[in-house]
């Protein structure tokens, strides 16, 4: 029985005071709305006075500064009504209308916009549709105000992009190799780190996930240990602490580290045989994988893995019930024999060795 590292080589391309009345209860003021009041009550408080004040209607929001609720109104003799309903009135020029058909005109005009237009909004308090350009750029500001609509530039640092997420068991692919995310985890200084196998960051260099660059290798430890990290230093890529099932469910989520004994149900997911269960035979084996590379401390399992699987998430049986299945993080897919067709021996490093040794926290529900 051959055991070997799992690991594929490929080639890669406050709320304000009631007011006081000193006359009949009847003309008492409302209490005044705000912040505490909470996002359903201001929701209502909202679409009833925004159906009230009609065109006259110029939005409404909180003020960060006091925590009041302010209602924009285009009518200033409708001040009083504003004020009955709980709210600060502030009149303003354009109506709710005005601003939503100046948004309008800019997303008529998107299939010509320039990359360095960000992105447009309306912003409430200013009363104001804001059009977001790139360090400025002038071909983004004259497209901005060449659409016959009042509009206001702001000057941003950097365009957005979307995120996408790095799963545990999804591929992680170096120079040269490809393996499988492990978990994610994040030091003291909210620096953000993707787990896996040692024998996968000994390639080194830039490291890269399912939809891009996710940063480079940070720390490896192989033979003896089998455990390495990737250091986060992309904008766009988010670690959420979640391990693909594939077609098996939807995702299960990290919740810990309890430790699962021999015996003990657990499942492992990687990039080529997917979403694989077992149960846990031996803790704490030495393992040799030959050429002199002799690993200490690994589990050993009966849950089938093959080459690409390497570094992927070995996590308790994911929990009974509705709703998000929650699992405890194990370790990392290390190396293992035999085959998914035929059935095989697969050992993983635990994962609190590699959390301890480089004074990581583990990235949970």
């Amino acid at each position: 029985m051959i055991r070997r590292p799992l690991r594929t080589l490929i080639a890669l391309t406050g709320a304000a005071a009631a007011v006081t009345a000193f006359a009949t209860p009847a003309s008492a003021a409302p209490p005044a709305l705000n912040e505490a009041a909470g996002p359903a009550a201001l929701a209502a408080a909202e679409q009833k006075i925004g159906t009230s004040l009609g065109a006259a209607f110029a939005h409404s929001w909180l003020d960060i500064t006091t925590g009041e609720w302010v209602v924009g109104t285009t009518d200033a003799s409708r001040s009083a009504q504003i004020r009955a309903a709980g709210a600060v009135p502030k009149t303003l020029r354009h109506s709710a209308a005005d601003l939503k058909r100046f948004q309008s005109t800019l997303d008529a005009r998107s299939p010509g916009v320039p990359a360095t237009v960000a992105g447009w909004y309306v912003d409430a308090p200013a009363n104001e549709v804001v059009v977001s350009v790139v360090g400025g750029d002038a071909a983004g500001q004259a497209w901005a105000t060449s659409a016959g609509v009042p509009v206001r530039v702001e000057r941003v640092a950097a365009a957005p992009r979307p995120l996408w997420d790095v799963i545990g068991g999804q591929g992680l692919y170096f120079n040269g190799g490809a393996c499988s995310v492990g978990f994610n985890a994040y030091n003291d200084n909210d620096d953000r780190f993707v787990i896996t196998a040692g024998h996968c960051t000994e390639l080194g260099g830039t490291v890269h996930g399912v939809d891009g660059t996710i940063g480079k290798v940070a720390k490896s430890s192989f033979p003896t240990n089998d455990y390495g990290t990737v250091k986060v230093t992309q904008g766009d890529v988010s670690t959420p602490p979640r391990v693909d099932r594939y077609e098996d469910g939807s995702d299960v989520r990290v919740d810990g580290t309890d430790v699962v004994g021999v015996g003990g149900r657990i499942c492992r997911s990687g990039i080529t045989t997917q979403w694989q269960c077992g149960r846990v035979e031996a803790l704490d084996q030495t393992v040799n994988y030959g050429n002199g590379n002799i690993v200490k401390g690994l589990t050993q399992t009966d849950a089938c893995a093959e080459p690409g699987d390497s570094g992927g998430s070995f996590v308790s049986r994911p929990s009974s019930g509705s709703g998000t299945k929650l699992v405890q993080a194990q370790g990392m897919t290390s190396g293992g024999s035999g085959d998914c067709d035929e059935g095989g021996t697969t050992f993983f490093q635990p994962v609190r060795e590699v959390l301890n040794r480089y004074d990581l926290t583990l990235e949970t529900n």
